[in-house]
């Protein structure tokens, strides 16, 4: 493992009250892990009001678009490591053809019926609301910056092996 590079900063606990001259001090896992959990109740939240899931909107955004549609399997593979286990993308499927909002041709490929596109345009609709919210009072400029962080972050980690 190597060492951090220009950086002395001691780690201390998570602190939710901590003042922006304490920030640099705070562990990342805490602040992304809240970040994560806040946002994402938020959106699963507004989108059960409409009796729709998270889930069910990446499948449907998945099929929108593509000269070729996907398969059943090639969309469970896909969004799989997004979801809260190995077989909740199968059943929204199920879900998802048992509402009328996909269907599926003789190649086994799913497609989205004039239901199912209208669903997904509301639900866009909807998300880019969300993202407003949550987005409030940011730049692009911070947006990324912040992702960008993230990112070299998980680089970091994930080039130091198991050490």
């Amino acid at each position: 493992m190597k060492p951090p590079i220009d950086t002395t900063t001691d780690q201390a606990p998570a602190d939710p009250a901590a003042t922006d001259d304490m920030l640099a001090t705070q562990p990342v896992g805490y602040w992304s892990g809240l970040a994560h959990a806040v946002v994402t109740r938020h959106l699963r939240d507004a989108m059960a009001r409409i009796d729709v899931t998270q889930p069910q909107y990446w499948v449907l955004n998945r099929l929108n678009g593509g000269s070729l549609a996907p398969s059943r399997e090639e969309v469970v593979i896909q969004l799989t490591p997004l979801a809260d286990g190995k077989h909740e993308i199968g059943r929204v499927v199920d879900q998802l053809v048992h509402r009328g909002w996909l269907r599926i041709d003789a190649g086994h490929r799913l497609h989205l019926t004039d239901a199912g596109e209208a669903a997904r345009v509301r639900l866009r609709e909807l998300v880019t609301e969300l993202r407003a919210v949550v987005h409030e009072g940011i730049s692009d400029e911070e947006y990324v910056a912040t992702l960008k962080v993230l990112r070299r972050m998980i680089a970091n980690v994930e080039g130091a092996g198991d050490s």
